[in-house]
């Protein structure tokens, strides 16, 4: 989505307000790097994997402000707040066979209004518009099994006994759904329930979508169920969630609306473990393991994608850090060869902190990748692992860069 317009509108609200009247939360990546094959940073995925492993695999510039105004005081606590989201990036070198191209992409991925602490409700929001909503995916690869994100309205964390339940209704369309079709568009709505106690330190999440098309010939409805555990370890440095997803039709997404062509005899069941934890000061670790499986009676839906890797840091003092991060992704079609690829990442960062997630940032990574040749026959036009691409010739690669990421 292009809105030059935006930019000025979000940047003059920022400076508009007092200080004390906005919530600031920006996030930064940016980085620069040389391939083998004596071009700039490029980055290796696998067609039909859902995600990619991410450090040392980012390319061009990606950053993101979001502000939250306080607008209204309640008498019993309610919190009237408007929020906005401004993101932009350039992605220019990601995808290019030979020579950089693209340009700077300014977005509104959020922009809503909400009650928060509603009294009445057992301290639950209410909200409308577009936004970010309860989002779960995993740091090391970006990928998002669960987002049931878009436009719409909702209730939010009302209390039962120690559970929260919520509902929202979605209305998606081309703007916030890029996988759908320019005129096509599909009601959702979304039911979470979470925070069911089963076990000490441990939960379960439970979300149900159900998707209704825009009523046109060949667009069909479908439908999610995930439901997730979550277990706290270490004493709460970290946590373990498991999550088993079931969708059908178009609602084999990530908890959003999928393609609309899909009809019920598409399937996706997805099995997911995701772990995090600062173990030690100095030593924290993230790892995930995902199974995916589509079956449809269409052979270009149906494929199986399996994943599996994690990402190490040791702070050798407060200021320096070392990182390695490995990720292993195998795709297979039903009609056609396995598909594989393998990345090795190893980095020395300069930080501020030795923690994980500590931010600021500072990272000189070298990055190692390795495929097949089904992966390069199935790569798509001008991607670096395609025969017109960057690393065409090859059956691996490697870029040596820097990065710096930030989120304040």
């Amino acid at each position: 989505m292009r809105m030059p317009t935006i930019a000025p509108a979000l940047l003059a609200l920022a400076f508009c307000f007092p200080a004390s009247a906005v919530d600031v939360q920006n996030y930064l990546r940016a980085n620069a790097a040389a391939n083998s094959e004596g071009g700039g940073q490029t980055c290796f995925g696998l067609a039909g994997a859902g995600a990619k492993y991410r450090l040392g695999n980012e390319c061009g510039v990606y950053g993101e402000m979001l502000l939250g105004q306080h607008l209204v005081q309640g008498d019993a606590g309610e919190d009237v707040k408007a929020y906005a989201m401004l993101n932009l990036g350039n992605a220019a070198a990601s995808n290019n066979a030979r020579r950089p191209q693209g340009g700077w992409k300014i977005g509104l991925p959020q922009a809503y209004l909400a009650i928060e602490h509603v009294s009445g409700l057992g301290d639950a929001a209410l909200w409308i518009g577009r936004r970010y909503y309860k989002r779960e995916g995993a740091n090391v690869n970006d990928f998002l099994y669960w987002n049931p994100s878009g436009m719409g309205v909702g209730i939010e964390d009302v209390p039962l006994g120690p559970m929260k339940f919520s509902y929202a209704y979605l209305h998606d369309d081309q703007q916030t759904m890029p996988i759908m079709r320019v005129g096509d568009t599909a009601n959702r709505h979304d039911f979470q329930l979470r925070g069911v106690p089963v076990n000490p330190g441990g939960t379960l999440e439970l979300g149900l979508a159900l998707i209704r098309s825009d009523g046109q010939r060949g667009h069909h409805g479908g439908s999610m169920l995930t439901v997730q555990h979550r277990q706290r370890v270490l004493d709460g440095a970290g946590d373990n969630r498991f999550a088993v997803q079931w969708g059908t039709g178009a609602g084999t997404d990530n908890g959003a609306t999928g393609d609309i062509t899909s009809g019920d005899d598409v399937h996706r069941l997805r099995i997911i473990d995701s772990w995090y934890a600062q173990v030690t000061r100095r030593f924290g670790g993230e790892f995930i393991a995902v199974w995916q499986r589509d079956t449809a009676h269409d052979a270009a839906k149906a494929k199986t994608w399996a994943s599996a890797g994690g990402r190490m840091s040791y702070a050798l003092s407060d200021k320096v850090k070392l990182l390695a991060d490995i990720g292993h992704d195998r795709v297979a079609p039903r009609n056609g060869d396995v598909r594989r690829l393998t990345k090795v990442t190893g980095a020395i960062a300069l930080m501020s902190k030795p923690g994980y997630f500590d931010r600021p940032e500072l990272r000189l990574f070298v990055t190692h990748a390795r495929w097949n040749e089904a992966a390069r026959a199935a790569a798509r036009t001008n991607d670096p692992l395609a025969a017109n691409g960057i690393h065409g010739t090859t059956l691996s690669g490697f870029t040596v860069g820097v990065t710096f990421e930030n989120c304040w």
